[in-house]
């Protein structure tokens, strides 16, 4: 039980690092990340070698690794996540198995997971109606621009949403499928608005940091620097800085807070016994 308490208190310590470093940054360094995982699989490895009849417990750290590095790809190359935060994921994938059987860690990664979609997703409106309202003005004009253009499409899935609703009447299924497509121009129209009124922001090109995302494309002479999910990389940021002393930049929403919640409500569900019930 001890090991177990050692690897919580070990995530818990590295997790607050990068949320304090998220919050002033808005990125989670590679050294935090990759030095969780040797620290985790390297107490494991050598606790199973001098405290344990099996490897039991140092294999359930590898599982762990390669689910959560199978899970952090696929948030990052289906770009819900930033490369922090997916190696702050893959990372937890040493940590998180509290068992040495395979199908109880199964159910904590799983477990761990919905709770963090739960809070993400209360986490990211929470966040984007900050944002809004802080630059109401902007993002207001926004939003009413991004209506008017897109009039047509909004009223036609309306529509759409209107038709399922009054079908639901015989099949409750599909009157719930009708809120939500009625709903989701709005919502959607919300969120791009937030995202180019309240996450554009112009900074001096010695700020720039590998990994951030330009807003537009940016050429420096016959070189064109693309806007992409990877970001930037060094040798672009040598480039732009020769041509230009300021730039724009789309910064993300600081997401390891959500890690921090997740990881707590996880350890608490576990050893509270409540875990069992799911």
């Amino acid at each position: 039980m001890n090991e177990f308490i050692f690897l919580l208190v070990l995530a818990l310590v590295w997790i607050v690092f990068a949320v304090v470093q998220d919050l002033r940054s808005r990125e989670v360094a590679n050294w935090l990340n990759f030095s969780l995982i040797i620290f985790a699989l390297g107490f494991r490895f050598f606790y199973s070698l001098f405290s344990q009849n099996s490897f039991a417990f140092f294999y359930q750290g590898l599982i762990g690794l390669g689910i959560f590095f199978i899970l952090g790809n696929l948030l990052y190359y289906g770009r819900m996540f930033a490369g922090g935060d997916a190696k702050l994921m893959i990372a937890l994938g040493a940590v998180l198995p509290f068992s040495e059987i395979f199908l109880i860690n199964l159910k904590i990664f799983i477990l761990f997971f919905l709770i963090f979609l739960f809070f993400g997703a209360f986490y990211g409106l929470a966040w984007s109606l900050f944002l809004g309202l802080r630059n109401f003005k902007n993002f207001k004009k926004e939003f009413s621009k991004r209506l008017k253009k897109n009039k047509k499409l909004i009223y036609l899935v309306m529509f759409f949403g209107l038709c399922l609703m009054a079908f639901g009447f015989a099949d409750n299924l599909l009157f719930f499928i009708g809120i939500l497509i009625f709903i989701l121009p709005y919502f959607y129209t919300y969120a791009k608005s937030v995202d180019e009124a309240c996450m554009i922001k112009r900074i001096k090109t010695d700020k720039l940091t590998e990994g951030d995302w330009l807003y537009e494309d940016v050429k420096v002479g016959k070189k064109l620097i693309k806007e992409k999910w990877e970001g930037l990389s060094k040798e672009d940021i040598k480039l732009i800085k020769k041509k230009y002393k300021e730039i724009k930049i789309r910064q993300g929403i600081p997401f390891t807070p959500v890690f921090l919640v997740s990881f707590l409500v996880l350890v608490y569900l576990f050893y509270s016994g409540y875990f069992y019930l799911f």
